[in-house]
């Protein structure tokens, strides 16, 4: 029964967040480049700092630099691959001017990022518990 409340609750916090924003960008009804940029730049300087902060101490509490160092090469190798596959699949599909694209495809590197972390976010959160 734990292991049921702990997914329930994981899925509600995991999700609270997405869908809020979601609703706030149904409501606001602002399809501006500038904006949009805006809240990309927030969302990337607040992710920096829980990484510079919180994620990389508590890593090195954890483990070793070398491990550290490994796991920040890893994830940005992966993200490159990604960069990578979103070009070379998508970008002959869209048909915007060149801003739009970029905003796109930064999307579409942001949600499989995002779709990658919860994976291993799953397992953490199940291991802790």
């Amino acid at each position: 029964m734990e292991i049921v409340k702990t997914t329930l609750l994981s899925l509600f916090f995991g999700t609270f967040g997405t869908t809020l924003g979601g609703i706030l960008g149904i409501v606001l009804k602002r399809k501006s480049n500038k904006f949009l940029s805006f809240i990309l730049a927030l969302a990337s300087g607040l992710m920096m700092s829980v990484i510079c902060f919180d994620l990389i101490p508590e890593s090195l509490e954890i483990s070793n630099i070398f491990e550290s160092i490994l796991g920040i090469l890893l994830g940005i190798i992966v993200m490159i691959f990604c960069d990578l596959l979103v070009d070379r699949k998508f970008s002959s599909k869209i048909h915007t001017n060149n801003k739009e694209n970029k905003l796109l495809k930064t999307g579409m590197i942001v949600s499989i990022g995002l779709a990658i972390h919860n994976f291993p976010e799953g397992l953490a959160i199940r291991v802790w518990f």
